[in-house]
């Protein structure tokens, strides 16, 4: 199992939200640069990065950090956040991200996924976001009525490869993954599942490892102190 530390971006600052609330987020790192390498440094190989002002806006906002992580770094760079066409997937892609996250549009648009996918396969990821078991799409902010099952399981149909799968009710709560969810959508699709939302301690990496999860997205709690970075990679590597 991969372990992607993540860095959030709104105004240019590392911040993080509580819940995917715009009003709570708060900075939690000076600098994007220095904290992605210290990411790279306790052995990490991919970063998970999201565009928040690109979420709220439906188009892509803090472009060249996440493109100057991709080129300065060792990193493996997955984006998300207003990424709507496959002209912003190619941009990223083409400067150097290694894989990009479509989210809102694949409820919205899932013709434009499945054009995505046969162009650039596994550079390809969705992120269902799910409140109460139903997605939510536009940076969380609507919820619909579509149950995540049923999502996965279409967009496994048109060829997607790795579903990055967020509680938003745990997301930046330090109050653990929903294994009960991650287990559901695990067994329901043949996917690669990314956990998001909730991780606080070893004990969340280890019960994600033992479902057989592909990656494990880890945020506050290595802001907060309450995962170490370098023991969570060594603990995957086993």
């Amino acid at each position: 199992m991969i372990i992607l530390p993540a860095i959030d971006i709104k105004d240019g600052n590392c911040v993080r939200l509580v819940r995917g609330d715009y009003g709570t987020a708060h900075k939690v790192a000076e600098d994007y640069m220095k904290t992605a390498q210290g990411f790279a440094e306790a052995g990490a190989e991919w970063i998970h990065m999201v565009d928040l002002d690109g979420a709220k806006d439906a188009k892509p906002v803090n472009t060249e950090i996440f493109l100057d992580v991709a080129k300065h770094t060792s990193l493996k760079v997955e984006v998300g956040g207003g990424i709507r066409n496959l002209d912003t997937a190619e941009m990223y892609l083409s400067g150097g991200v290694s894989r990009v996250i479509l989210g809102s549009v694949a409820l919205k648009n899932p013709e434009l996924v499945e054009s995505a996918v046969k162009e650039y396969h596994e550079k390809i990821a969705v992120g269902i976001d799910a409140k109460n078991g139903f997605v939510a799409v536009e940076g969380w902010m609507d919820a619909s009525t579509v149950d995540y099952i049923s999502l996965a399981k279409e967009m496994q149909k048109i060829g997607v490869q790795t579903i990055i799968f967020t509680d938003i009710s745990k997301d930046g709560t330090l109050s653990g993954v929903n294994q009960e969810q991650l287990k559901t959508l695990h067994d329901a699709v043949a996917c690669q599942i990314i956990a998001s939302g909730g991780v606080h301690t070893m004990e969340d990496i280890k019960a994600c490892a033992e479902m057989g999860l592909y990656g494990t997205i880890c945020g506050k709690s290595l802001y907060q102190g309450t995962l170490n970075l370098k023991e969570a990679i060594d603990y995957t590597r086993k």
